[in-house]
């Protein structure tokens, strides 16, 4: 289970960078990056192949982002997320949330053998000021005992 201070820690970062947005803004990496926005933090979406998401500049890899970021929200294919947590690492990135589904067991031990804060298996909107849905879905989780501690 992921430790509550881990969450909390990454939760204060204020700047993140999103790997994961589609061009197409359908995607729940965009979801993430427009509500983490309306939450106030700053976010600098990652897309290979994308100018600009969501009227936004968008960054093809992390390694172009114009300024250091807090933390990094993964939101890719699992196959996918080693590459991005070993570039993150690469860049200087210490805070990892791999976003339900983003896991694998090869990023998961990455991120643990750099010594890299991570949360896995967690909706960040569950936790990033939540609302809606999202606010329901933790009162729900915090009542049953699976939020983290």
């Amino acid at each position: 289970m992921t430790d509550k201070t881990v969450v909390e820690d990454l939760l204060n970062q204020r700047t993140w960078a999103v790997v994961g947005v589609s061009r197409g803004g359908k995607k729940f990496g965009n979801a993430a990056s427009r509500e983490l926005r309306k939450k106030g933090y700053r976010v600098m979406p990652v897309h290979p192949n994308a100018e600009s998401v969501d009227g936004e500049r968008c960054y093809q890899r992390l390694s172009e982002l114009p300024e250091q970021v807090g933390a990094v929200l993964v939101v890719v294919p699992p196959k996918e997320t080693e590459k991005v947590v070993r570039d993150a690492s690469e860049v200087g990135i210490r805070r990892v949330w791999m976003q339900q589904g983003a896991e694998s067991a090869a990023a998961i031990q990455y991120c643990n053998d750099q010594g890299m804060s991570l949360v896995h298996g967690e909706c960040i909107l569950m936790f990033a000021k939540p609302t809606g849905v999202h606010k329901l879905h933790h009162w729900i989780w915090r009542l049953l005992g699976k939020l983290p501690r």
